[in-house]
């Protein structure tokens, strides 16, 4: 009997105490020799089989490779499940195999509908039972866990102890803080506003009292490396709203109980007010930097890769904006649009990646204006963290900001006449919406672009066929599946997210659909009948899981300092059930290439 089987994987970890008793007492264990074929495609299965050790190949009906399986791994499922192998299965080397008896197998399932998702055959299902189960509590242990440098902390302002209480208040009104560091000689002590409310009231002290006879000597201080329960115990402790945080002993910040508050709930809802109070280029970067911090906050609350990154799009929309208004000069304010593209006009930006935006204008304006605005807004985007476009698809550009008519223009000759970039320019543009200014420029260009495509099957094809920027199906593509079984990395971007964003925009634009999210474009392209309702939820979810998986490498990467290799993740960062995850939704990914291969007939091109 193999007592050292492991029950704290999944799908095992969803088994009672007693369940997994009973499974491992049932376990056997199987040899395979090199080359040998375990189930061949249509087979029915008598046992489960969960890798133990060696690899095993998994093949389809045309002997492509689909996936490598090493240890911990299942294979086998349909055909203990629902009587026929999906795939042929064969050692690649020496492998020991568990073997599960199909009846115990059956029996759990029924008794168990947590480990039962498991089997079930779409990605939908599983990603939603494994949402379910594995963000279970953990927004509140996360936040508690969170270090009290990643609250928002408020700059601390200083004044002298010798200040009178009306000079304090016009400071802390002027700063829009609630308190102040007095300082006194060698001592540091904090006033509040509540304390010169009842200096002033209760106590009838005149308004030139100096500060320091109503400030409190006494500092409550936690280290920023601190925990947020650390801080949390600290303010319950000594019945204080607000905590002096320190580093190395010394005041950065003060740290308010609305500010935990913020954590638990977001600060989405703190960020927008921040941004139209800005009154330079250094507030927007403060504001930046929140919005930045929010993504971490959110993920680690586990909210939903997708609400994550609707509530992004829509804050960096509000910087833009604001930014726009502070550095547009009045010509450009009066007769442009501002738009931005790619990820972030799709509304699934999450953390910053690079610069996609443009400007149209309804008539010239003086060109030094528009060279400095230009120049200025690039700069400024820069320096809060957004890093230029490779491709310099940015306001920068000329190309890129222009009047809507040379504009115009210049869509048709991508779209009559196109080089090799002019599918990479006309995609990206199609996802555009505006930021600010007058949105009807954007309506009419967009308008342009889908009449210069209406009808034109080859144009569109030749659009469509982007898709094979990066692997395509067949070979090359389930030689990226078989990688999940391995440490080979795997680009997230191109292997997941990029085939279903052009794909579908690809389909959204021949049937003329205006949503801007690649979700949404789904289930308009569903409602046309060109795959069923089944299909798109098992894209949607292979979209949204590719997406999580992305942020996950993308936060690693931001926490390295670093963006070189935040689309890449390895299969050693994953857990069973992610890889398996992962296999599901490349598997739906090459099929949805092929749907589209064949709906455009590239094979021609």
């Amino acid at each position: 009997m193999p007592r050292a089987f492991d029950t704290t994987t999944a799908p095992f970890d969803r088994l009672s105490v007693e369940e997994r008793a009973e499974l491992v007492a049932a376990l056997d264990i199987g040899y395979f020799r090199p080359g040998q074929k375990i189930l061949a495609k249509g087979q029915a299965a008598e046992f489960l089989h969960i890798v133990l050790k060696g690899e095993i190949e998994e093949h389809d009906e045309d002997g492509h490779l689909i996936a490598v399986l090493g240890p911990k791994q299942i294979f086998g499922i349909r055909a203990v499940v629902h009587g026929s192998a999906g795939a042929d299965y064969a050692a690649s080397e020496e492998s020991l195999v568990y073997l599960l008896p199909r009846e115990l197998l059956l029996s759990l399932i029924r008794r168990n509908p947590e480990f039962a998702v498991f089997f079930y055959s779409d990605i939908s299902s599983k990603l939603a039972e494994a949402s379910r189960t594995a963000k279970s509590g953990q927004g509140l242990e996360g936040v508690l866990r969170a270090h009290i440098r990643d609250a928002r902390l408020r700059a601390p302002t200083f004044i002298e102890a010798s200040a009178s209480i009306e000079q304090a208040e016009l400071t802390m009104s002027e700063v829009e803080a609630n308190s102040l560091l007095v300082r006194d000689g060698a001592r540091t002590g904090i006033v509040t506003r509540t304390n010169l409310s009842k200096a002033a009231i209760l106590s009838k002290l005149p308004l030139s009292t100096p500060i320091g006879e109503c400030t409190s000597w006494s500092l409550i201080t936690v280290d920023e490396g601190d925990f947020v329960y650390d801080a949390l115990i600290a303010m319950t402790r000594h019945n204080k709203r607000r905590l002096v945080v320190t580093r190395e002993r010394e005041p950065v910040g003060i740290l308010e109980d609305i500010d935990i508050l913020g954590l638990f709930a977001g600060n989405s809802q703190l960020i927008p007010g921040r941004i139209d109070r800005a009154k330079g280029i250094e507030d927007l970067a403060i504001a930046a930097h929140d919005i930045q911090s929010q993504v971490e906050r959110l993920h680690r609350q586990g909210v939903k890769v997708r609400e994550i990154a609707a509530i992004t799009s829509d804050l960096n929309r509000q910087l833009f904006r604001k930014l726009f208004d502070m550095l547009a000069p009045a010509s450009i304010r009066e007769v442009g649009c501002l738009y931005v593209m790619g990820s972030e006009g799709r509304g699934e930006q999450t953390i910053r990646t690079d610069q996609d935006n443009g400007l149209l204008l309804a008539r010239p304006v003086p060109e030094e204006d528009l060279l400095r605005f230009r120049k200025e807004f690039q700069e400024a985007l820069a320096s809060f963290g957004f890093p230029p476009c490779p491709g310099n698809i940015m306001v920068s550009n000329p190309m890129w900001s222009q009047t809507v008519e040379d504009f115009e223009a210049q869509l048709r000759r991508w779209v009559l006449t196109p080089d090799e970039d002019s599918p990479m320019y006309l995609g990206i543009f199609y996802d555009a919406v505006t930021v600010a200014g007058d949105p009807e420029l954007l309506a009419r260009a967009k308008a342009s672009f889908v009449t210069m495509m209406t009808g034109e099957t080859a144009a569109i094809a030749h659009f469509a066929k982007a898709i094979d920027l990066f692997p395509g199906s067949g070979g090359v593509l389930t030689s990226i599946m078989a990688t999940v079984g391995r440490e080979e990395p795997i680009d997230l971007k191109k292997s997941g997210t990029f085939p279903v964003v052009h794909g579908i925009r690809s389909l959204a634009l021949e049937k003329g659909i205006t949503e801007a999210s690649t979700v949404d474009r789904i289930a308009r392209i569903a409602e046309t009948g060109l795959f069923d309702d089944a299909f798109a939820r098992d894209l949607t979810a292979a979209f949204g899981w590719f997406m999580e998986l992305r942020l996950r490498s993308q936060l690693r990467a931001h926490l390295a300092g670093t963006t070189e290799g935040e689309s890449i993740i390895r299969p050693s960062d994953l857990t069973t059930l992610d890889r398996d995850l992962m296999r599901d939704g490349l598997r739906v990914v090459k099929r949805f290439r092929e749907i589209v291969r064949n709906h455009f007939k590239l094979g021609m091109f």
